[in-house]
């Protein structure tokens, strides 16, 4: 059994996360959703970079030939997610988008299936179903002429989700790599892609530059974000996969959804029982999804037969895993 130390970490970073949606939601009163996402990125992308610079030093900055990936990754995955994280927000609750971000680990197996042709088990499929279940009874508070409500928001995540499957998926092609090597040049293309569409955007009106007074009003939200949201959330759950490994750390993303729910009702809302129901049966449906498809860590991760894993990683689930905490200490 994980030891209490270990498990604090990603369980810190599944709080964060898990806060994160109702704050975000907050903040897109005042300032539109590209220019929020930008807002969050821009800061805490630049303090990965210094991080980097201080591990690495400026060779941790170099794509070694491999741009065109690093570049898509940070399209689909980083900016990807984000964006359309904060686009669904202005459609559904951020309780319901929370249980779609729970999905991710489901989705990054049919990812695997898709294109390394690793098949997942037929119960990870079946428990899938009930999952995606589960997100109807929320979605829908299981009536009928609720399937609307799936629109345009459920769709927008459920894209970013599959976004971030991707993005994750590409983390073991780069298992040569640190994580926050790998987190920092996906995080520079990915932040540049969503500060170019939103510029565009509110070049051709489809929204408007946020006030100097809108970004003051949504200071808090931000620095919350930015702190807790990314750059804490991010460097717990890295420590936490790889004290635990990626398969028992991954079990705790399942807290998302509990904690946007527990942010939700403490602000005042009050959840039907179908709700209950339905966040109660995808939760279980992804606890035992993981423990299905829980591995033992592999000595050697298959995309790089033939180099050694870096000084101070840990390989874990074909990804190598720094300790970026232990990294900061040093």
């Amino acid at each position: 059994m994980p030891s209490r130390p270990a498990a604090t970490f990603p369980l810190i970073a599944v709080l964060g996360w898990g806060a994160t949606f109702p704050v975000l939601a907050s903040a897109l009163s005042r300032v539109d959703a590209l220019n929020l996402s930008v807002a969050r990125y821009l800061p805490a992308t630049a303090v990965f970079v210094v991080l980097l610079l201080l591990r690495e030093g400026r060779a941790g900055l170099r794509t070694g030939g491999r741009l065109g990936e690093v570049v898509t990754l940070g399209i689909v995955g980083f900016a990807g997610f984000n964006v359309l994280a904060n686009l669904a927000l202005g459609h559904a609750a951020p309780q319901q988008v929370a249980l779609f971000v729970a999905t991710s680990p489901l989705l990054t197996q049919l990812v695997r299936w898709a294109r390394d042709g690793v098949r997942p088990r037929p119960a990870l499929l079946a428990l899938s179903l009930v999952a995606l279940v589960g997100v109807g009874l929320v979605i829908t508070r299981g009536r009928l002429d609720g399937l609307g409500q799936f629109g345009v928001g459920g769709l927008m995540m459920l894209l970013g989700v599959i976004g971030w499957a991707v993005y994750t998926h590409g983390a073991g092609r780069f298992a040569q790599w640190s994580p926050l090597r790998y987190t920092t040049l996906t995080a520079l293309t990915g932040t540049a892609a969503m500060l170019a569409v939103s510029v565009a955007a509110d070049l051709v009106g489809w929204q408007h530059a946020p006030a100097a007074a809108d970004l003051v009003a949504v200071a808090p939200q931000l620095v919350y974000a930015v702190l807790a949201g990314s750059v804490i959330a991010v460097l717990a759950w890295n420590t936490g996969v790889r004290r635990l490994g990626a398969a028992n750390a991954a079990l705790f993303m399942n807290l998302v959804p509990v904690t946007t729910f527990a942010v939700q009702i403490a602000r005042g809302y009050r959840p039907g029982g179908v709700e209950l129901v339905g966040a109660g049966l995808t939760i279980a449906a992804l606890v035992a999804a993981n423990l299905v498809t829980r591995t033992r860590p592999a000595v050697v991760p298959v995309a790089t037969r033939g180099h050694a894993a870096p000084a101070g990683t840990a390989v874990t689930d074909r990804v190598a895993v720094t300790d970026p905490v232990a990294v900061v200490a040093r």
